[in-house]
């Protein structure tokens, strides 16, 4: 019995011992208390809920907006793009009464293919039978190549952005995120037509620059304009980019960025951003239109081209050939369709621009050319080039006198780096000679050809330019600004190209500027 005793003594001694090595101090009881404690487990902290995902990008909006008018929009589902989904809210073929396109947080418009602002109103029409109103930030794509806007003859866009909200015409695949910085013919492009005098018209021995000359839209069929009206009003484009344009639509026959055909000087151009464009950035076919505040970036042909008897006004100008230098011509080119003796003869004059020309091997051979018997005045202007800078075709241009003959083309404090092997080109039939090109140039105020430049952001007036003589453009026509400094951009604190233009590898416009690449979701 006694060993039994001791034997039990020993497990009970071994259960104690178990059960104290499993507790913690807190949990053994005092001495003497005769009573085991063992805690109450800690329970399990509540799980934090996730939160609901914050949406990043643009999301549709679910449905198109009402507009004014029989002609509705078209819910043509979603479109994705690096900028998230939008809504896309086809526009009709036609406008037929006035309207607005809203702009609605997720919802990006589009050009089914041509879309017309109302009906050709005749050249003798003084009447505005449809306008067409686009809010500030709206962004319209193109969705095939022969997609493009077309503001017949007495009609209107009033298309008015802001410096933080452009309006953005484009190509479909700016939208879904292909386009790069050498996409180009995504779409047509802009297309104002007006009833203003022109030449060269489309049936044969009309008098020109009267209710009986018109032309019909290079490219395209039943879009005419001209007339007799030079103040005619197609209305106002401001704060505006033109995108990726230029699509060909018939042989040797694209449309450009821009096309004011037959406008009148009723008509409103400033803030305009015209950027890879496969053809011209901007084509004046007659008309009278003045425009200030224009930017051209990497077009494939010319920046500017004018003709068929435009008379107009253009100041603060910028042109940018396309980064690399492969693609482009020239950063003007004047012209008059061969009809080198029409009237009315064109008559421009471009104030205060800055041209940086890329392409050497351009098919003008010219930064700049002028032909067709064409007048033009060019002052307080910038260009750098290293192919030849000025190129005059044709005794008829340099004529001094004729009908509505202004004289040779004319030169006030315009600076230019040239090749030095061939800085003035001559040429036509009857030809003129580069001699005689460099004694035209040379015979205005305040020129050069040779000067170093000191740009800095690519085309903002350095020290060099700040010291060249300006020239006041306003003598010649009430339309300029008096400047006292040459080129487009001033200096560092001149702005006026920020915050509603687009960057891209061809030029940078600064932190305040989206890509070109992007669609604007603000």
């Amino acid at each position: 019995m006694a060993a039994f005793a001791r034997i039990r003594l020993v497990m009970l001694s071994g259960v104690a011992c178990s059960i104290l090595a499993a507790c913690g101090a807190d949990g053994v009881a005092s001495p003497g208390e005769g009573v085991i404690v063992i805690p109450a487990p800690t329970p399990t902290p509540t799980p934090t809920p996730t939160p609901t995902p914050t949406p990043t990008g643009v999301t549709p909006a679910d449905a198109c907006p009402s507009i004014a008018g029989a002609d509705q929009l078209t819910d043509l589902g979603t479109i994705a793009g690096n900028e998230g989904t939008w809504r896309n809210c086809g526009f009709p073929a036609r406008f037929n009464s006035t309207t607005a396109i809203p702009k609605v947080d997720g919802v990006i418009y589009s050009l089914p293919g041509r879309v017309d602002v109302g009906t050709d109103q005749g050249a003798a029409s003084t009447n505005t039978a449809v306008t067409l109103t686009i809010d500030p930030g709206v962004t319209i794509f193109g969705s095939t190549g022969v997609s493009y806007l077309v503001v017949n003859r007495g009609n209107r866009i009033d298309a008015v952005g802001t410096p933080t909200q452009p309006i953005v015409f484009t190509g479909r695949g700016n939208v879904v995120g292909s386009a790069g910085d050498n996409t180009s013919q995504l779409w047509g492009g802009v297309v104002l037509l007006g009833r203003a005098p022109v030449t060269d018209c489309l049936a044969p021995g009309a008098a020109e620059g009267t209710v009986d000359c018109e032309r019909d839209t290079e490219g395209t069929s039943n879009a005419l304009y001209g007339g007799a009206q030079p103040a005619d009003n197609s209305g106002r484009m401001s704060y505006v980019q033109i995108r990726y344009s230029g699509f060909i639509l018939s042989a040797d026959k694209e449309l450009q960025g821009l096309t004011p055909s037959g406008v009148g000087s009723g008509t409103q151009f400033d803030h305009i951003q015209i950027h890879n464009s496969s053809d011209d950035g901007m084509e004046v076919f007659g008309g009278r239109p003045n425009f200030k505040h224009m930017i051209v970036t990497g077009a494939e042909d010319d920046a500017f081209d004018t003709d068929v008897g435009y008379k107009g006004n253009i100041q603060y100008a910028i042109a940018i050939g396309r980064a690399g230098g492969t693609v482009g011509d020239s950063m003007m080119e004047i012209d008059s369709d061969g009809n080198e003796q029409a009237v009315p003869r064109q008559n421009v004059t471009i104030s205060n621009f800055t041209f940086i020309h890329r392409n050497a091997n351009n098919s003008n051979a010219a930064a700049i050319r002028i032909r067709g018997g064409a007048d033009y005045t060019f002052a307080n202007g910038l260009l750098t080039t290293d192919t030849s800078c000025f190129r005059i075709d044709s005794t008829s241009t340099t004529q001094t006198t004729g009908a509505d003959e202004q004289g040779p083309p004319r030169f006030f404090s315009v600076s230019a780096k040239c090749s030095a092997a061939r800085p003035f080109r001559g040429g036509g039939s009857p030809a003129v000679t580069d001699a005689e090109v460099q004694a035209i140039f040379t015979a205005g105020t305040n020129n050069r050809f040779d000067y170093t430049p000191s740009l800095t952001s690519l085309f903002v007036n350095g020290a060099t330019e700040t010291g060249f003589a300006a020239f006041d453009a306003k003598t010649i026509a009430s339309f300029f600004d008096t400047t006292a400094y040459v080129g487009a951009v001033r200096d560092a604190n001149d702005t006026w190209y920020q915050g509603w233009t687009c960057n891209s590898a061809t030029a940078d416009f600064g932190t305040s500027s989206g890509s070109c690449s992007a669609i604007p979701t603000t």
